[in-house]
């Protein structure tokens, strides 16, 4: 099977495993918000804030090194496994013996037997970590996808079933629990590698010197997620932070499914090939392109029909999120492209590029919150907005002395897509201009997408058909053939 079907199919399968994840979660959450006090979910939520952030120091960015080394010896994965697995045990145990003080700095006392019941999470995590690098290494997204499926069903189940016998609480613990037990098992019926005792302090020192630049990457991009959220609700306070979550976690959604499923399959095709520089620019600007193809029309879509989206979807007594949506569907036509430059850069054998320029990226966020949140959550997406925008020519720099590209051909990756965005926003805005009032806003919003989604297509095939042909090609590698039949090899 060649590079690019096996590609193709990468995304395919990751994009099977972020959206059946999301629909199994969805619906799971439906009934547990029935059953299940909102202080319990609060309290969960803080335990997996928690556990998010630790989680970041398990496999010491070892996992990325194991996908990136060309070449690996079996003293690294031993050495991975056990060092992170050790990593893990301590984790676990600190955070079982420190669950009072944690709980104190939450003010939440109640979280204390949560966070001892999730410790041992860690200690999955180091059993997981190296069977999951190698799947990825190999392009074995089928069994990841499987893997995933299975262990949120069985979860979501098992939680269910708790929360209608009443555990309340628990039965949300249990599923985190259960997710992270059936993912370990699962894993390792799917991956016939098993650990030795064959640990090297040289190899130790190789993932250490690449993987060192991955957790502090990994830790300042979390400080520059979360510090908004902090800053929010401590100087607007719950209401405005409500708000404010809600249009991000749309953006987090989308950036979900839409930039990071294709760029999980890109840093392993990356890593395979990053020894053929005109290989690799080929697959850069392929990647990129597609990638433009697909985010461009769906950010600036989301922006211009939000009004109508975000109160057929929440209701009008989010409308204050409204605005928020808007300037923050801004920032995926920029994660768009920066996910792959840090897909780059670590394929690259250059880590620590991406360390460096995440902390920019934190610092000037935590800087601009600061100066602007007390002017509002539409002030604070605005400059979310501008450092992403602010970054991007030092993005190209870096990129540009690792992929050896220009600028004008960089961007007229990002033409068609941009240009045939900017033709569907204008069909909408003038269906908005002229559609009454008095049609019901769930008849209006699909009219407006109908009508979007048309508009691009059309502008694709007429401002560059090799494109569009090429869209068809790759949709008949991805999907069954049932639904589209496969030309002859």
């Amino acid at each position: 099977m060649s590079l690019k079907k096996e590609a193709v199919r990468g995304v395919t399968w990751s994009a099977a495993q972020k959206w059946g994840v999301r629909l199994i979660s969805f619906l799971v959450m439906l009934v547990l918000a029935r059953l299940v006090l909102p202080e319990s979910f609060g309290l969960v939520a803080y335990a997996s804030v928690f556990t998010a952030f630790v989680g970041i120091f398990v496999d010491q960015g070892f996992s990325d090194a194991i996908v990136q080394f060309p070449s690996l010896d079996r003293e690294h994965l031993d050495t991975a496994f056990w060092i992170s697995l050790l990593t893990g045990t301590v984790l676990s145990v600190i955070t079982f013996t420190a669950a009072g003080l944690i709980a104190t700095v939450f003010k939440e006392p109640e979280l204390i037997p949560i966070l001892r019941w999730l410790s041992p999470i860690f200690i999955l995590g180091g059993l997981s970590s190296v069977q999951r690098s190698l799947l990825r290494r190999e392009l074995a997204f089928r069994s990841l996808t499987l893997r995933s499926l299975i262990s949120t069903l069985s979860s979501g189940v098992v939680a269910v079933v708790m929360a209608f016998l009443g555990y309340g609480v628990w039965s949300l613990v249990a599923k985190l629990m259960v997710d992270a037990v059936v993912g370990v098992i699962t894993l390792w019926q799917v991956s016939d590698w098993r650990p030795s005792f064959h640990i090297s302090l040289k190899h130790f020192k190789d993932l250490f010197k690449f993987g060192i630049n991955i957790v502090g990457g990994d830790f300042v991009d979390f400080l520059s997620v979360h510090s908004d959220d902090f800053l929010i609700g401590y100087f607007l306070g719950p209401v405005a932070l409500g708000y404010y979550t809600l249009a991000y976690n749309l953006l987090i959604v989308l950036t979900d499914l839409l930039v990071s499923v294709p760029n999980i399959v890109a840093f392993p095709i990356f890593s395979k090939i990053q020894s053929e520089p005109l290989k690799l620019q080929s697959a850069f600007y392929q990647v990129t392109q597609l990638q433009s193809l697909m985010a461009f029309p769906i950010f600036l879509g989301v922006a211009v029909v939000a009004p109508e989206a975000v109160t057929v979807l929440y209701g009008i007594k989010w409308a204050a999120s409204i605005p928020v949506v808007e300037v923050l569907m801004l920032i995926g036509i920029v994660r768009s492209a920066s996910y792959f430059y840090s897909s780059i850069f670590r394929s690259s054998g250059k880590p620590s590029w991406r360390f460096g320029i995440y902390s920019i990226t934190a610092t000037l966020n935590v800087v601009g919150f600061l100066l602007v949140v007390k002017l509002g959550i539409v002030a604070v997406a605005i400059s979310y907005v501008v450092v992403s925008y602010t970054l991007m020519p030092l993005y190209f720099y870096l990129i540009q002395k690792l992929v050896r590209v220009t600028l004008k051909s960089h961007l007229n990756q990002y033409a068609p897509a941009l240009l045939s965005s900017l033709v569907m926003i204008g069909v909408v805005l003038v269906l908005k201009h002229f559609l009454g009032d008095d049609i019901p806003l769930t008849i209006r919003l699909a009219i407006l997408v109908l009508a979007g989604v048309g508009a691009y297509l059309l502008s694709i095939r007429l401002i560059r058909p090799a494109i569009y042909g090429k869209m068809l090609e790759l949709a008949q590698m991805a999907l069954p053939k049932f639904i589209l039949p496969q030309k002859k090899d």
